[in-house]
Parts: structure tokens; sequence; C-alpha cells
């Protein structure tokens, strides 16, 4: 129902009528694999990410991956985790004390303000509006409570409770099912270029995310027609 303080865009002028968003890195200022390599400074950062997340543009049996699907535990990751950095001989940097909002990986949640604002403004415009994010159980106390989800969003596709994650084709149709929404009118926002790739060659108007959002909230305000 279109409240009567909301001024739908008329379908005429948008290219889309829905649109997801990933958490880390969109929704979320922190959350990227930058905050990751951070915690390795004396070390490469192509080897630091391959080593604590695998190939992200790839589905696969790294633990990081199968944490994100929900098929192991934060406790297992780490013991996995720990054999892999020794093996590779990286040397992390000793974290701060933890402040109620970080994760031993050294990531934090930390809303990106220019996003949040055009999520409420697409809200007010009427657009279905969904969020698919590759994250774990034990984080989900951690980023839940950063935004209002149940009420500001139609859908929450979480990788840990569905055992698929991004760049899996299926888990965008699985998103766009949930949704009530299809490919050809709904964006997808996400600050890894593989999963935008991916969200593209399912049919979706993809939008990478960069470290600074104003191209891509440039970019989705042109598709909605705002």
């Amino acid at each position: 129902m279109t409240l009567p303080s909301e001024k739908p865009v008329p379908a005429t002028e948008r290219q889309i009528d829905a649109v997801i968003f990933d958490f880390g890195g969109v929704l979320a200022s922190n959350g990227r694999p930058s905050d990751v390599i951070k915690r390795f400074p004396n070390d490469p950062a192509d080897k630091v990410l391959k080593v604590m997340m695998g190939d992200y543009g790839q589905d696969t049996d790294h633990p990081w991956h199968r944490l994100e699907r929900g098929e192991i535990t934060m406790s297992q990751y780490r013991m996995d985790l720990g054999a892999l950095v020794l093996e590779a001989g990286l040397h992390p940097i000793q974290l701060p004390p933890d402040t109620g909002k970080s994760t031993f990986i050294g990531i934090t949640f930390e809303p990106c303000e220019p996003i949040i604002t055009l999520v409420h403004e697409l809200k007010t415009a009427g657009f279905r509006l969904g969020v698919l994010t590759n994250n774990v159980r034990e984080l989900r106390s951690v980023w839940w409570p950063m935004m209002d989800f149940n009420n500001i969003f139609d859908d929450v596709v979480d990788s840990h409770e569905v055992g698929m994650r991004k760049p899996n084709a299926a888990i965008y149709r699985l998103a766009l099912e949930r949704l009530g929404a299809v490919a050809e009118r709904t964006a997808f926002l996400d600050d890894a270029q593989s999963n935008v790739d991916a969200a593209s060659a399912v049919g979706l108007h993809g939008v990478w995310v960069e470290e600074d959002p104003t191209s891509a909230v440039r970019t989705l305000r042109s598709l909605a027609g705002l």
C-alpha cells in the first residue's frame, strides 16, 4: 500500500521496480575485503585475501565459503584458518580490544550514510527492496541491529540460512523469487565486482559500489528515475 506521504515515481520513468543491496561494503561502509587486508600490512594483499577468504569470485570449499554457506561454525573456520595462515607464512598484526562491533578478522559494521539515505528515498517512492548478503550465523547479532531490516526491506536473503552464496546464480534467482521481482527490472548493488558480474549474467542491473559510493548512488538514482 502506498502511504499518503509517498510520491511514487511513474513507472514510465523507471528502468527498475526493485533494488537488492549487499550488506558489507554497501549498506555498511565497512565489511569489505580491504578490512581483512589491513590486518596484514606486511603481506601482499592478494595473498592475504586468497588465504583468508579464498577465491571470492568462485564458490568453492574454502573454509570461508563453507562458513558463509552455513556448513561449518565460526569456531571450525578459525581452526581451519589458523593452519592456512601458518602454512602461507602470513603475519597478522594484533587487533585493538573488541568494541562490540568488531569480529576476530577485524571487520566492523557502520552504516554507509549515502546508501542508507537512498534506501529510505527508494522506500518512500514505492520500490521493492531486498538484501542479499554473504554472511555467517555468528555475526547476525552484530550487523542486524544496524538498521530496522524487517520494516525497511521486503526480504533479506542471508547466505548461511539458504546454503548458497554469491556468486552462485541460484542465490540471485532465489532473491528475485522471494522479492517478487524480475531480473530485468531489478538493480543489484555489491562491493565485489565478481558478484556484480554474476548478477548481470542473471539479467539484473549490476551496480558496483566503490569505497566512495557516489558513482553507485548516481547510477542507481538514474535507473530509478529519481
